[in-house]
């Protein structure tokens, strides 16, 4: 699945903060949650909660859940972000970087929180756990080819991101975070 580019500066701006993209993590892999769950998952306090969920459906990345009771979970509504500099004014392009290094932090933070408990994963688990990386040449077509094939290979799984039914059982939120770079020769 290919997203266009956020390219609205105040929409950008919205993703600039770290916190942000924790509630998006959050609500994708644990589904529907209020803001006082939210809370307890992520040791923010609920108004900072609220004030952040209300930030991002502002710009359309999460919703109420329509139902009864005070307590509204949120959802989550775009999964996919896709943030680039490319054409974008000068405004615009401070606010899409703003918005990956804030992508970025949260994402690295995580890395680190997952390998600090690496150890306590099932032995099963752990044999799957790693961080690697690889250097090759490829032209441009070469990469958008890989790039293609491991997003479609992924999406294959999507479904059971937005219908836990669909999970087998012993499945687990499992994270890939793919980064290509690309040398300036």
């Amino acid at each position: 699945m290919t997203d266009a580019p956020i390219t609205d500066p105040k929409v950008l701006r919205a993703l600039s903060h770290p916190f942000r993209w924790k509630l998006i993590n959050l609500l994708t892999e644990q589904g529907p949650s209020t803001a006082t769950q939210c809370s307890a998952k992520l040791g923010e306090s609920v108004a900072s909660c609220s004030y952040h969920l209300n930030m991002l459906a502002k710009y359309g990345f999460v919703a109420e859940v329509e139902g009864p009771g005070r307590q509204k979970p949120w959802r989550i509504v775009k999964r996919h972000q896709m943030i680039s500099t490319e054409g974008l004014d000068e405004e615009g392009a401070l606010a899409a970087e703003a918005a990956e290094l804030a992508y970025l932090e949260q994402e690295f933070e995580r890395i680190r929180d997952y390998q600090k408990l690496h150890e306590h994963l099932s032995e099963e688990w752990r044999d799957h756990y790693g961080i690697s990386s690889t250097t090759t040449f490829l032209t441009r077509e070469e990469l958008r080819e890989i790039q293609n094939e491991m997003r479609a290979l992924l999406d294959r799984f999507d479904e059971r991101v937005e219908n836990p039914e669909l999970r087998p059982e012993g499945a687990r939120a499992v994270r890939f975070f793919v980064s290509t770079a690309v040398s300036q020769d």
